[in-house]
Parts: structure tokens; sequence; C-alpha cells
């Protein structure tokens, strides 16, 4: 009898310490703060302060949550609603994921709960381009095309998924251009990726393809 209130106690305090099933689900999703919406340089401005950095990309200073919040919300984020997003998509297709490479780890951005999906602790930013400064770079996003969205009455368009894929692409990262550019920061949008090494890392399906990347970061002072 003795040795069996001594296994319970021990199985009870075993389940004590074993986290429960929701807070385990809580830990893999960051809930990002709102967006702030107000306020920036005007548009004009912004425009003509639009550029792309190359060598200019200060230290591995780290973005602060909000400016990460108000980044995604501008490359893709719900503004109105019926999750309809700040970016233009062909056909309403939302195929676009946008991956996020920092130090602390890769996520993937939900626009519609707007929060960061935590898919690993690893860096892995180095997958993320093939120049030196992207593995440094506090911010790396990875934009990824879902073709199996690409439809149109429930039929797949594979004469034109990539073309359209690359062009919703083009709106979200001018959109993140416009975005640095309001808030003085140094951009840059990237085609030499290893889309190899990055669709694995990443765990892409064969039917999700790694279009474009961008860098962001402050700029060298």
């Amino acid at each position: 009898m003795r040795t069996f209130l001594i296994a319970c106690l021990a199985l009870s305090l075993i389940l004590l310490t074993v986290p429960s099933y929701s807070s385990a689900q809580e830990a893999e999703v960051i809930k990002l703060p709102p967006a702030q919406t107000e306020g920036g340089k005007p548009l004009m401005q912004a425009l003509k302060l639009r550029q792309s950095t190359r060598g200019g990309f200060g230290p591995d200073v780290p973005l602060s949550m909000q400016m990460i919040s108000n980044l995604l919300w501008a490359a893709d984020g719900v503004n109105r609603t019926g999750g309809h997003r700040t970016a233009p998509s062909a056909a309403d297709w939302q195929n676009i994921l946008i991956y996020v490479t920092t130090a602390d780890g890769f996520f993937l951005y939900d626009p519609i709960k707007h929060e960061l999906k935590v898919l690993g602790k690893k860096d892995i930013r180095a997958v993320s381009g093939q120049q030196d400064f992207v593995k440094a770079a506090p911010l790396n996003l990875i934009y990824v095309a879902d073709m199996s969205k690409a439809q149109f009455g429930g039929k797949r368009m594979p004469e034109v998924e990539e073309t359209w894929s690359f062009a919703n692409v083009g709106f979200i990262a001018q959109n993140v251009y416009l975005y640095c550019a309001s808030e003085g920061l140094a951009c840059i949008v990237r085609a030499m990726v290893d889309r190899d090494a990055a669709g694995k890392a990443l765990s892409l399906r064969p039917d999700q393809k790694v279009i474009l990347a961008q860098t962001v970061a402050h700029f060298k002072k």
C-alpha cells in the first residue's frame, strides 16, 4: 500500500510539471500588438525616400515588436472588412505566405489574426539570401507562393500562377519599401535566394515556391 501511494505521489508531481496542451499551443504563437495606422510620412514624401540599400545596413539591432507589427500589417495586413488586405492579390488568391527570420528564430505571419506562428527557435537567416549582409540583418522576409491557392472556379491555373504570384509578391514588397521609407529603415528586395535550402528549412510543400526575399534593418550610422 505504501509503495502504491508513493507511486501515485510521484505520478502527480510529474503531471504537475508537464505544461498543459493549451499552454504549449499558446507558446507557439506570438500575438503582435495592434498596428499603428496613424502617422508616418505623407505618401509622396515616402515615395521620394524609397530606395534599395545594399551596403548601408547597420549593426544587428533588433526591430521593436511594435515596428515588426506595423511593418507586417503594411506588407499584407487586413485593412478592411472581409479579410481584405493592404496589398492587392490577383483573382483574390491571397496565396503569398510571409515568413520572418530573425536571430531568435523563424516565424509565419498570419494576417487574419495578426500574429506570428513560431516555427523554430533556430537562427536560419543565412538561408534568406546569398549576400553577406543577410545573415547579420535583424529581419529578413521570405515570400512564398502557395500554388494550391492559385485557382479560378476551383481549378488550378498553371499557365498564369507563377506570373500572377510574382505580381502579388511585388505589391507586398513595395508596401514594405514604403513603410521603411516612412520610418527611416534600410531595405532591399532580393532574388538571390537558395530556394532549395530555404524550402527545406521552412518545411515547404512541393507546391509552395520561394519567390523573393527582403531584408530590413536600421541604417548604418
